[in-house]
């Protein structure tokens, strides 16, 4: 049984929406990180039960890719309370895995917040 979510346009905002913290993994089955990514991201899965672990096939779902601006995969996006805090692309080794979802849990959303509204002010001006 996997633990991880399949994310389509369908369900993607309501996933997002309803969890505090969401892991996405941007893959495709023709991808060979993707595939060797996949066992890493499965156990990461496994292992922080309390936390949402999605997963985009590209091909299925080009337009989600679009919408993130997804030009490589794997890429791999956090995103708490509904504000992407990580994007990165490449296939993370299990422990550089562990680590970004231990600063993820770490943030302060409230600072993450404040600063993406003084982002937005700033390039409003």
């Amino acid at each position: 049984m996997s633990s991880t979510v399949e994310l389509t346009k369908e369900n993607f905002d309501q996933t997002v929406t309803e969890n505090d913290f969401v892991l996405i993994d941007f893959w495709a089955a023709w991808c060979g990180p993707c595939r060797q990514f996949a066992p890493v991201y499965e156990k990461a899965a496994e292992e922080n039960p309390d936390l949402v672990f999605g997963k985009v096939d590209t091909e299925a779902q080009p337009e989600l890719a679009a919408a993130f601006g997804i030009q490589s995969i794997p890429t791999l996006m956090i995103v708490r309370d509904r504000v992407a805090v990580f994007s990165q692309p490449g296939a993370l080794p299990e422990a550089a895995l562990t680590d970004v979802i231990g600063q993820a849990r770490k943030l302060d959303m409230d600072e993450v917040r404040k600063s993406v509204e003084e982002q937005q002010a700033a390039q409003g001006e």
